[in-house]
């Protein structure tokens, strides 16, 4: 399903935006090597997340590309679940592959998303600003959505 949703303001703590004097370099950065060391490289991708709100759509976890459980990344806060799904973005005519990346909101203990913002990580899309709008699909085998409003 192709769904489209718009850019908002997110934490910035992925990236490093929000400068959290625990995470300086931005939570994202922190847990690559945990992903990477159990095959997940996520060093092709901009180092950040872009906050994409979806609504009015809802999603059910189906099956994840990768999870991650009890992953032990920092020692400020409990281990944490994650959950990715493969991704098609596009804006205009560009095509962008990229990841779904889904802290498990029942490990989660910090920085909440709201139910219908997804955080994507994709390669460096310029002049993307908040307020602009993506398309995404996601395999329907990882991530089924659908309508709050039905």
């Amino acid at each position: 399903m192709r769904i489209k949703g718009n850019v908002i303001q997110g934490h910035g703590v992925a990236s490093g935006q929000v400068f959290d004097p625990r995470y300086p370099e931005g939570t994202l950065a922190r847990q690559l090597p945990f992903f990477k060391k159990h095959g997940l490289d996520l060093e092709k991708y901009h180092l950040g997340t872009i906050n994409l709100d979806i609504h009015p759509y809802g999603y059910k976890i189906i099956t994840p590309f990768k999870f991650f459980r009890e992953v032990h990344w920092s020692e400020y806060i409990p281990a944490e679940n994650f959950y990715f799904f493969s991704l098609t973005a596009s804006r205009n005519s560009e095509i962008y592959k990229g990841l779904i990346y889904m802290p498990d909101p029942e490990t989660k203990v910090e920085h909440e998303q709201g139910s219908s913002t997804l955080e994507l990580i994709l390669p460096k899309i310029e002049a993307l600003d908040y307020g602009d709008s993506l398309f995404i699909e996601v395999p329907a085998t990882q991530l089924e959505f659908y309508n709050n409003l039905a």
